[in-house]
């Protein structure tokens, strides 16, 4: 097993002079950053030159797994895991998670914000969040911070690799992955020098400033630090023709972590992560006419988000038969959210002929949308794993046990005014307690058999409260776990069989009508996973592939609708409530192709079929609408990615990679559908020892793919007539980016 010390050490088979050191070094904004720039550019040029290439061919694959209990290799993992390591990253000109989740099989995301946060993982997860208590089912975690559901502030930046564990993780995470887990690992701090500062600029407006710095702080090498710093802004491609603006949906982002790690003793390991993020966003996506680039709101609304949170693991190594981790987590959020309603200004509407009693009249129709909210999260983890000493059954077995606790607590102020009259006023509080006990066994069953076992039992307490004199304290017991048999079939294949069950807290809706009480509450989804799978090296091991076959059953699973308020069209009403089970099924397929020194070849391949279970719903009109059997919103049944890296031994580097969907549903509560798109990407530079130069294009072809969209009446004019609205993902965008690092 890999020890603490290695396990930032994996490289890739093929990659450029780069891999080992990940580039950046920051120039703005924070004093700290400043404080570094300066200290090393006095002296750190000149040890540019003794930097040596690295011989790929003694340098093996190791993918490690950092989400899991045990640090393990991919191919060893019973499980459909995507891992993208930091060499990708960078060939990919990955600036935030958003530029990577297209090459992710069976994933897709809820574009209603300016940055992801609402993922979906086959076809399970959530839309949106505009009110009511912060449930996930995709959980997000930058390293064993616990960002679920407020995931926007993901920079790519100084990361060692992101993880995507598809299916419940019901034995490691519990309530928050009932379809998955995202999981973020930065860099860890070295025992040797190296700093780096990068630069990118392109249209848009953009600008990207990017730094770091890692090493000892004692002469001992037993204490280090790892200090990375970002800094993001542009204009969000966007004009705003009635402000004659076009940075209404710009983007401001900061992103920091510091890192420390303290070898104590020989037997006692401390590491500390500290992480800042202030993503200052504007929101100004929303046009009456659908055009990709132009707005016409009066009031563009913002999506910012704050957070602050630190990390904090302690690790035991002294006893002979077990090893004791602890692992605390800390975050504070402040988030701000609010758009324009009505799309468009007082003047345009102004010259709109509305009917009023039977009366053409100028219409006026003005609304806005705004809530705040502060979030804070406290948790502690303590296990115990055994040593190779302690395992039991004749020294068969790896036991684990732990015990796990976590305080959530959310404060939301939301407004939203009609006509220049307040509309909807609603104060909230809500606090959230769980606690969790788990075990895992992972046994050698012999003759290359192994048999992984957990559980997990959770107890969760909860209270809500707001001003509309809602008051809910739902608590509920609920469990998990897994059961996994893997076989390694020879030195090439390694196959595994999976059963998983995961599970998501019930849960309650706010300022219902009258006539929808009976839908007050709501209960708790179970969803069982049935996955088998092969993990493969081909021909030597220059291709490597991983493929996954998996039925999902979910009980009880949790719908999102919303119905647009006969009475005010502005308003919609928003609900959670359980349709009948239903079945997903689909497969999966990550393939790397080493085709030759130079070149690699990269692709996943995903196929995903869903349904409702037994589901029906009122429209507005009270109309029966019967959903029984078709697509789950945002599920397209097609994901596909394709890529290559091309280096020459003289340095010059080429990247082209595509990715794309089918169609797929945008809504639980309607019929608007997207069209299938493929996005094209590519990257073009010079690589030498020191430093790099690179010029990149994203969605080359200008292609105009939907990331969101919602079917309802927004004209008054028109009657209210219902009409599909599209939020569009990001147009054609070229830049360069110049980087140097240094040891």
């Amino acid at each position: 097993m890999l020890n603490s010390k290695t396990l930032n050490s994996y490289t890739s088979k093929r990659h450029s002079p780069f891999s080992t050191v990940s580039p950046s070094l920051f120039l703005t904004r924070a004093p700290l950053a400043l404080a570094i720039a300066s200290a090393l550019s006095t002296s750190a040029f000149a040890q540019t030159d003794a930097i040596d290439k690295p011989d790929p061919s003694t340098e093996m694959e190791v993918m490690v797994v950092t989400a899991d209990f045990r640090s393990s290799s991919l191919e060893k993992m019973p499980s459909s895991i995507t891992v993208i390591d930091s060499q990708k990253i960078q060939d990919e000109s990955a600036q935030h998670f958003e530029d990577l989740l297209n090459s992710i099989a069976n994933f897709n995301w809820s574009g209603g914000s300016s940055r992801p946060k609402y993922f979906q993982i086959r076809g399970v997860g959530e839309q949106e969040q505009y009110q009511g208590a912060p449930n996930s089912s995709v959980g997000y975690i930058i390293d064993d911070i616990d960002l679920s559901g407020i995931g926007m502030v993901s920079s790519m930046y100084d990361l060692q690799q992101v993880e995507v564990l598809r299916g419940p993780q019901g034995t490691r995470y519990g309530a928050n992955a009932l379809a998955g887990l995202i999981y973020l690992k930065s860099n860890d701090p070295t025992d040797v020098f190296e700093h780096g500062a990068e630069v990118s600029l392109g249209d848009d407006d953009l600008r990207t400033f990017s730094g770091f710095s890692s090493g000892p702080l004692t002469d001992s090498g037993k204490l280090l630090y790892r200090v990375s710093l970002q800094q993001h802004q542009q204009n969000g491609y966007h004009d705003n023709l009635y402000l004659g603006r076009d940075d209404t949906n710009g983007r401001d982002e900061f992103s920091g972590r510091a890192k420390l790690r303290w070898y104590a003793t020989d037997d006692l390991q401390f590491d500390l992560t500290v992480l800042h993020a202030d993503f200052d966003n504007g929101y100004d996506v929303w046009s009456l006419t659908n055009s990709p680039t132009q707005t016409t709101s009066d009031q563009p609304g913002v999506d910012s988000q704050r957070t602050t949170g630190a990390g904090f693991k302690a690790t035991y190594s002294g006893a002979e038969t077990f090893e004791l981790t602890s692992l605390t987590s800390f975050a504070n959020t402040d988030h701000h959210y609010s758009y324009d309603g009505d799309w468009s200004n007082p003047e345009y509407w102004a010259s709109k002929q509305c009917s009023e009693n039977s009366n053409l009249a100028p219409c006026q129709y003005d609304y806005f949308w705004d809530k705040t909210g502060q979030r804070k999260t406290v948790s502690q983890e303590f296990r115990l794993s055994s040593t190779e000493q302690g395992r039991i059954f004749a020294d068969s077995t790896d036991w684990l046990l732990g015990v796990y606790g976590m305080n959530l607590k959310e404060d939301n102020q939301l407004y939203s005014e009609y006509n220049a009259w307040p509309d909807e006023v609603l104060d909230s509080e809500y606090e959230a307690t769980n606690y969790a006990l788990f075990g895992q066994l992972d046994t050698d069953q012999g003759s290359d058999y192994a048999l992984s076992v957990g559980l997990r039992l959770e107890r969760r307490n909860s209270h809500y409260s707001d001003t509309n004199n809602d008051n809910f304290d739902p608590s509920e017991t609920m469990w998990g776990g897994h059961i996994a048999v893997s076989k390694v079939l020879n030195d090439s294949h390694n196959a595994y069989v999976r059963v998983a069950r995961g599970y998501k807290a019930g849960g309650f809706n706010m300022t219902l009508p009258v006539e929808l009480n009976d839908k007050k509450e709501f209960s708790t989804e179970t969803l069982y996973n049935y996955e088998i799978g092969l993990k493969s090296h081909w021909l030597a091991g220059l291709i490597d592939t991983n493929l996954a076959l998996f039925y999902m059953d979910r009980q009880d699973q949790q719908v999102a609708a919303s119905q647009q308020d006969p009475d005010k069209p502005q308003r919609f009403i928003l609900f959670t409530e359980n349709a009948g089970s239903s079945n997903n099924y689909g497969a999966e397929l990550d393939a790397t192709w080493y085709a030759t020194d130079n070149l690699q070849i990269y692709s996943s391949l995903g196929w995903l079929e869903t349904a409702y279970g037994d589901y029906q719903y009122q429209d507005k009109y009270g109309t029966e609408v019967d959903l029984s059997g078709r697509d789950l919103a945002h599920s397209p049944h097609l994901t596909y990615s394709l890529g290559g890296t091309y280096r020459t031994n003289s340095g010059w580097f080429t990247n082209l990679n595509l990715s794309g969907k089918s169609e797929f549903y945008y809504s639980d509560s309607n019929e608007s559908r997207s069209e299938p798109y493929t996005i094209v990407n590519a990257r073009v530079g010079y690589e030498a020892s020191a430093w790099s130069a690179y010029l990149w294009g994203r969605n080359l072809f200008n292609e105009e793919y939907g990331v969101r969209g919602f079917y309802f009446g927004n004209e008054p004019d028109n009657g209210w007539a219902e009409k599909q609205y599209i939020r569009y993902g990001d147009p054609r965008q070229i830049g360069v980016t110049f980087n140097v690092k240094f040891m």
